[in-house]
C-alpha cells in the first residue's frame, strides 16, 4: 500500500505510548507508513483520524473501519476533531517530511531532478505556485526567502539574478528556474540546489505559519497524558517544536503565574532531538536530517 518509508517507526511509536482502545491522529498521513504501524497497535475500539491535503495520498488510505482520513490540512485539526465526535485524543504525530512519492513524482515541480511546472503546491487546488513566487516577488522579498528558509550564503545575489531574467522571460518551469539557479550556485551544487527548492516549497505552502497554528490547536486537543509527536526536517521547524514544547508558545516567551511560577504544559519526554540511526540513513538516506521531539500533555496543567 504505501509509498513512503516511515521515518523512525519504532521511536515514533514508543513516543506515542498507544493504548490499543484510545483515539490517535496522523497529521501527515502522506503514504500510509506510520498510520499502518498505529492501526497495528490498535485494537477494535481504537480510532485513528489521518489527515493530509494532498490528493495523491489517498490513494493509499486502507479499509480499515477504524480509520477516517480526511483530506484537509492538518492546521484544521481542531475543526475536523470535533466534527467526527473526537475533540480530545490519547496522541498526535506529525511527520512534517516532503514523502518520497512528492519528490519522485516530477510533475509536482518538487524537485529539480525532474522538468515540470514550477508548482510545489501540497494541496493543488489551493493557493500560489513557486511559479507565482519566483516571477511576482520583489528583490528583496525573494532574498528573504531563500535567506531564511533555505539559509542561501548569497541569497541576494540569487535573489536579484532571478528578477534580472525574469524580465527577459517568465520562469515557469523546474528547469528555468535550474538554469538561473545554477549560473549562481556557490559550494555543494546539489546542496545548494536542495536549499533553493526547500525554501520555495517552505513559501508556497505557509509551512511554517501552519506549523503554528497546528501545535496550538494540538494542546487543546490532547486529553490529559496524551502524547504530541513530532517529526521535523528543518532547523526552524525543530526550533519551532522545541519552544512550543517547552514553553507552550512557538517563539519560546516563558508564562509565569501570579507567584512566579513558570507555565509549562507539556512534560518534555525528548530532552535533546531524537536523530534516525545509522543503519535507518543507510536504507533511506531522506531520513538524515530529521528530528523527533516528543511531550506529554500535563494533567494539572489542562484548562
Amino acid at each position: 500500500m504505501s509509498y513512503h518509508r516511515p521515518v523512525m517507526p519504532r521511536e515514533s511509536l514508543e513516543g506515542l505510548a498507544i493504548d490499543p482502545a484510545g483515539v490517535y491522529v496522523d497529521a501527515t498521513f502522506g503514504g500510509g507508513g506510520h498510520s499502518q504501524l498505529i492501526l497495528d497497535q490498535l485494537g477494535p475500539r481504537g480510532r485513528l483520524i489521518a489527515f493530509d491535503q494532498d490528493s495523491d495520498a489517498q490513494e493509499n488510505v486502507p479499509e480499515d473501519e477504524r480509520l477516517v482520513f480526511v483530506p484537509q490540512n492538518f492546521k484544521f485539526l481542531q475543526r475536523y476533531l470535533r466534527l467526527y465526535g473526537h475533540p480530545k485524543v490519547h496522541g498526535i504525530l506529525a511527520d512534517l517530511g516532503v514523502s518520497s512519492h512528492q519528490f519522485d513524482a516530477g510533475e509536482r515541480g518538487f524537485s529539480y531532478r525532474f522538468e515540470a511546472d514550477l508548482d510545489m503546491r501540497m494541496n493543488r487546488q489551493d493557493g500560489k505556485t513557486a511559479a507565482d513566487i519566483v516571477n511576482s516577488y520583489s528583490a528583496a522579498d525573494l532574498q528573504s526567502v531563500f535567506g531564511k528558509y533555505g539559509e542561501v550564503r548569497n541569497a541576494r545575489t540569487l535573489a536579484q539574478t532571478i528578477v534580472r531574467e525574469r524580465n527577459q522571460r517568465p520562469v515557469r518551469t523546474t528547469q528555468d528556474l535550474l538554469r538561473i539557479v545554477e549560473s549562481v550556485a556557490r559550494g555543494q551544487k546539489l546542496r545548494y540546489l536542495s536549499q533553493v527548492f526547500q525554501a520555495l516549497r517552505i513559501e508556497v505552502n505557509q509551512e511554517m505559519d501552519v506549523l503554528a497554528e497546528f501545535l496550538l490547536q494540538a494542546k487543546e486537543s490532547l486529553l490529559p497524558g496524551g502524547r504530541l509527536v513530532v517529526i521535523s526536517y528543518h532547523s526552524l521547524e525543530d526550533r519551532m517544536v522545541k519552544n512550543f514544547l517547552r514553553s507552550g508558545h512557538v517563539d519560546g516567551h516563558i508564562e509565569k503565574d501570579f507567584y512566579g511560577h513558570i507555565y509549562r504544559p507539556f512534560e518534555v519526554i525528548t530532552r535533546k532531538a531524537v536523530g534516525p540511526t545509522e543503519s535507518e540513513i543507510s536504507e533511506n538516506p531522506r531520513a538524515r536530517s530529521a528530528k523527533l521531539r516528543i511531550g506529554a500533555l500535563k494533567p494539572e496543567e489542562h484548562g
